[in-house]
């Protein structure tokens, strides 16, 4: 293949947080929320930055991301590369020229903390500067990214993780008719740094098709997943109280009592090395725990007083988990031309 040449113009760079779902995952996933009125999802940003490079091509499109590049002709080709088909299926979306994007991330492959919800709304960002198109309001940018999401998929998908990749900060996404309401939760991002522990549990996941098989089990008014629902939304609207109060050891045991729903909501949700890991970390002193996302995998979170916070990680390493170095921050989406 000849060496493709570069178009005039500047490379715009766009970073993103991942996040941490602190109760009320796969609510966000319409129209399941709707379902049980007041329900919610509470989640924070995390220094995980995931960055987005890109700038135009004479002739050509290329993905780097990971040491590994693809090259193609047209944008259509980037779908037969399964490690750049949300990247042609957002250049396709956009109807955007030749380009070159670079993409890297700090986060597990698999981590289960939305790196890929953080990449694209990242990825749309950048787009919309690099073609000098109007900024899109952040809710646009979560809908189109959940859409071309779902379409690579084909599978439902939901809008929790976005947000916070966007904004920043400590979030309450609620759901009501006609759209979601976000609002930041005066959270103090330091304190909560000193009692929040973020570990990747070493098995990778892939939370569509997890999500898929709870989505359709609440949707068939499963009894059990009504139920099962009912008391993760109960726990994500007194986790989002616990933190409005500033009361992270109430937070934490709310983490744990979500978690005893949600790990039942399908096989597989949880795992013997994630229980193994509650174990570890409830010995060493934590308040309570969740695995993040969908589970089955993927990272947990854990709240702990700050006093034992280095206790706990180390229960968690020593039971084979990799600690991550994950503070929360209010920092949200950041877009710069050079």
């Amino acid at each position: 293949m000849s060496p493709v040449a570069d178009a005039p113009g500047p490379t715009i760079r766009a970073r993103a947080r991942c996040r941490v779902d602190l109760a009320g995952g796969t609510l966000d996933i319409w129209p399941i929320g709707l379902l049980h009125p007041g329900a919610r999802t509470v989640n924070v940003a995390v220094e995980l930055p995931v960055t987005v490079e890109i700038r135009r091509l004479a002739d050509r499109f290329r993905v780097v991301q990971g040491g590994r590049t693809v090259e193609v002709a047209t944008v259509a080709a980037l779908g037969r590369h399964a490690e750049a088909a949300l990247v042609g299926a957002a250049l396709e979306a956009l109807d955007v020229p030749s380009v070159e994007v670079r993409l890297a991330s700090a986060s597990p492959h698999g981590g289960g903390l939305g790196a890929s919800s953080a990449l694209i709304v990242a990825l749309l960002a950048a787009i919309e500067v690099l073609l000098e198109r109007p900024r899109s309001r952040p809710e646009r940018l979560v809908a189109l990214g959940r859409d071309l999401e779902a379409r690579l998929m084909a599978l439902p998908t939901g809008i929790q993780d976005h947000y916070p990749a966007i904004l920043g900060g400590a979030l309450e996404i609620a759901y009501r008719p006609g759209g979601e309401d976000v609002s930041r939760l005066p959270v103090d991002l330091a304190e909560l740094g000193r009692s929040l522990v973020v570990a990747y549990t070493g098995q990778s996941h892939f939370s569509a098709g997890q999500n898929w098989q709870v989505v359709r089990r609440r949707l068939d008014g499963d009894p059990e997943s009504v139920e099962l629902f009912a008391g993760i939304a109960e726990a994500a609207a007194k986790t989002a109280s616990a933190l409005r109060d500033g009361d992270l050891e109430a937070a934490g045991h709310e983490l744990a009592r979500e978690w005893s729903f949600r790990r039942r909501l399908a096989d597989g949700v949880s795992t013997p090395r994630i229980e193994d890991l509650f174990e570890r970390a409830r010995a060493a002193g934590a308040w309570g725990g969740k695995a993040c996302g969908a589970g089955g995998g993927g990272s947990i979170v854990v709240l702990a007083p700050a006093a034992r916070r280095g206790a706990v990680a180390e229960a968690l390493r020593e039971g084979g988990a990799q600690m991550l170095d994950a503070p929360p921050t209010a920092q949200g989406l950041e877009i710069e031309e050079g």
